[in-house]
């Protein structure tokens, strides 16, 4: 009886690791090995419309606007781009910093929404708005509490219209600071990053961050906006792109001159809050993109269990400790390689750890897809 738990522990340990090893070669390792150049001093070969939704975010657009209206991505006589703030009913200061700054940018405008829309939550009426105010075709979205790395990261997202793509995926991650929490934070955008833009560069696009995300004022237009989905708070992103993607019209930019950084959460509570927010509309993404994502996650959960259960059967150990240092190896390449690509190597001394800690992970937010989002930001 022992013997043959002993062998099933084995299999299925070495089936979920053969599993993992498949997607960190086939999926992760193009995140990792990503070698596409950008030239910061190309000329703009298209005009941007730049809308940022905000909702009591003063501070924010006071710390953070100026470094979007000042992209370098205009020429002397005629700017390239705009920048739309869609002031979405803010009950702060907001609106009169929005219009005390008119003067000083021509390519800067804002709209006001004094209403809430009905049965429409979050943010998309908002940018609907914003979208159908729009100059220009193609649309860069941001936060108001997001600050660009440099002053050419629309330079920069702006190439990954190359080849007819319809939509440009960016990272956005949050600024370093001393603390668990802040590196726990930082890990979990990473590694929902080496997901979502490692299926993308594979072909099978399931999501994109608002905070750092791009597309053509067509494409929305072609899927309706967000009528497939207004009823929901959340996915003004994530559920648009993943409606939208196919196989060819995704582009994908990795370089830090291009990424957009935002403050974290200051306490365990506030971002349980917002993870629980953004993983419930995980449910409403296509079948297939659902399977992947969950087969990895199973895999990933199951393996240190079965990893303890199948080394106590002494006549696989050595083979278990084999596939469990091969799989480690290769894993930590990838994971190296990949943080350096995403400004986020400091991180890498806890990534064992801290991929024990997604674990842990699943268990808390999976709960989240079961359960309605809130209406609200």
């Amino acid at each position: 009886m022992l013997y043959n738990l002993g062998l099933i522990a084995f299999y299925s340990f070495a089936t979920v690791a053969g599993i993992q090893i498949l997607y960190y070669l086939i999926v992760f390792s193009r995140v990792a090995f990503y070698r596409r150049t950008f030239d910061v001093d190309a000329e703009p070969e298209s005009q941007f419309s730049v809308i940022i939704c905000a909702k009591d975010e003063e501070l924010n657009l006071q710390k953070n606007l100026p470094s979007v209206l000042l992209q370098r991505f205009h020429d002397k006589k005629n700017p390239s781009y705009e920048v739309i703030v869609v002031n979405d009913n803010s009950e702060d200061d907001t609106k009169y910093y929005l219009r005390s700054i008119e003067a000083g940018y021509p390519h800067y405008r804002h709209i006001e929404i004094k209403q809430p829309a009905k049965f429409i939550p979050g943010k998309k009426f908002p940018l609907s708005m914003g979208i159908r105010s729009a100059k220009f075709e193609n649309i860069l979205l941001t936060d108001a509490d997001c600050k660009p790395s440099s002053t050419y990261w629309l330079a920069l997202m702006s190439q990954g219209f190359s080849e007819g793509k319809e939509i440009v995926l960016g990272y956005s991650p949050y600024v370093k600071k001393p603390g668990l929490l802040n590196k726990v934070i930082r890990y979990e955008t990473y590694f929902s990053a080496l997901q979502y833009l490692g299926f993308a560069l594979s072909g099978v696009t399931y999501m994109g961050v608002g905070r750092n995300l791009a597309y053509k004022r067509e494409l929305f237009s072609r899927q309706k906006g967000f009528t497939a989905h207004h009823h929901i708070a959340s996915g003004d992103d994530d559920l648009f792109v993943n409606a939208a993607a196919n196989r060819h019209n995704v582009g994908v930019v990795i370089n830090k001159q291009a990424f957009t950084y935002s403050e974290p959460k200051t306490s365990w509570r506030k971002w349980f809050h917002q993870k629980t927010r953004h993983m419930s509309t995980g449910k409403h993404y296509r079948f297939s993109h659902k399977f992947l994502l969950g087969l990895f996650s199973l895999t990933h959960f199951l393996f240190y269990p079965l990893f303890i259960a199948s080394i106590f059967y002494q006549p696989m150990m050595v083979y278990v400790l084999s596939i469990f240092g091969g799989k480690m190896l290769l894993q930590s390449v990838i994971t190296f390689m990949a943080m350096k690509k995403l400004d986020e190597g400091d991180l890498f001394k806890f990534s064992w750890f801290m991929d024990i800690f997604m674990c842990f992970y699943y268990v808390i937010f999976t709960p989240a897809l079961l359960f309605k989002s809130k209406n609200r930001w």
